[in-house]
């Protein structure tokens, strides 16, 4: 029998965490619990009775040099949200991403005798296992959105439970794709393939004219194909623009809705990131790629120590996804791999998304709850 009311300790330090939380919270509620939130968050939890500390977006930061700029008044909210919570003493306090940040609140608040949570386990198992120790010392458990993080910190001594991704719900909500070809006024007799070249200026800048080569290889090769770009922003698609107008191709350059026109499309060709998970979801067979500055390059690939980038080969713990990065990112071997996705190796990935898509499940929200309820003191 659940008590009619409960007192939460939550920080979110930018939008994707306030989502998560929201959903969350608002799934508590339907439940029929009154819940008492202090902590930092946006709008989201907001909307479920939060009256945040600070501006969220007073801790998204990025990057190695900004936060240093900003470390006395992060330091500054960090005492704050410590000093509030343990005047408070919260049933429990979750961390939602952000570890940087709220793995030390975490620990301070674990040795007052609090129960802690966190929220989207840190990319422990592509670099700085070292973090483990401290993230033992910080929660009581870790909420993971990936069944094969678990292990890793089972491995470790830390109580982890897998709650699905909150992705696998919200795609199911998607219309049709023969819809969502109409609407974007689509060819509905081509063949589709999704270009996403990537949100940020140096990702685009890097692999949108190695794209724009695979895509002239693959228009002479495939006479029925049709090229579709979601561009993330105003920005990217002036820049991606500024690479196609040389060009003589089958596209359709659109503002924003990557999900929908990865959901109408056949195919993707595709920069590595969270997309890729997206991708797998939709059932879309793809090819992996990156490239990025060498210094960058030669620094990075020294500290990951998982042998795939892409999502879908993490969780499959193979190359399933062709991956093909930095130097061997060229247009005559991506318009290659794409060729063979229309010969039969898209086939071989759909099959395997469906075993995957099926490791991770949906119910983010109900799964959540039950992963935190045992942490409630008294419970």
């Amino acid at each position: 029998m659940l008590r009619e009311s409960l007192c939460l300790g939550l920080c979110a330090g930018e939008a994707s965490g306030d989502l998560l939380a929201g959903s969350i919270l608002r799934a508590w509620q339907q439940r029929g619990m009154s819940i008492d939130i202090t902590g930092i968050g946006g709008n989201q939890m907001q909307a479920a009775g939060l009256e945040s500390l600070c501006a969220m977006d007073r801790l998204a930061v990025m990057g190695l040099i900004e936060p240093l700029k900003r470390l006395p008044e992060l330091l500054g909210i960090r005492r704050r949200l410590i000093a509030q919570q343990q005047r408070v003493a919260p049933d429990l306090f979750v961390g939602v991403d952000s570890p940087d940040f709220n793995l030390p609140v975490e620990r301070r608040l674990k040795a007052s005798g609090i129960p802690t949570a966190h929220l989207v386990s840190p990319s422990v198992w592509a670099w700085r296992r070292g973090r483990l120790r401290g993230i033992r010392e910080s929660v009581d458990r870790m909420l993971c959105l990936l069944p094969f993080e678990v292990d890793i910190y089972r491995e470790a001594g830390i109580d982890a439970v897998c709650v699905g991704h909150p992705l696998v719900d919200e795609l199911q909500q998607l219309p049709a794709a023969d819809e969502l070809r109409a609407a974007m006024g689509l060819p509905s007799n081509k063949t589709l393939l999704a270009v996403l070249p990537g949100s940020r200026e140096g990702e685009v800048r890097h692999l949108m004219p190695v794209f724009a080569d695979a895509m002239q290889l693959l228009q002479a090769r495939h006479a029925d194909l049709h090229f579709v770009i979601p561009a993330a922003n105003a920005e990217r698609y002036q820049q991606i623009e500024s690479v196609l107008q040389s060009r003589a191709l089958s596209v359709s350059l659109i503002r924003g809705q990557g999900r929908e026109v990865m959901r109408c499309c056949d195919a993707i060709l595709i920069a590595s990131g969270t997309a890729t998970l997206e991708a797998m979801l939709l059932r879309k067979p793809m090819v992996i790629s990156y490239r990025m500055a060498s210094l960058s390059w030669a620094i990075l690939s020294r500290l990951v120590k998982t042998p795939y980038v892409g999502l879908p080969n993490v969780l499959a713990g193979e190359e399933l996804v062709p991956e093909l990065l930095q130097h061997h990112a060229t247009g005559s071997q991506l318009g290659d791999a794409v060729s063979r996705l229309f010969e039969g190796d898209g086939d071989r990935q759909v099959r395997r998304f469906d075993e995957l898509a099926g490791l991770i499940g949906g119910n983010f929200a109900e799964r959540s709850i039950n992963a935190l309820m045992p942490l409630v003191k008294g419970r």
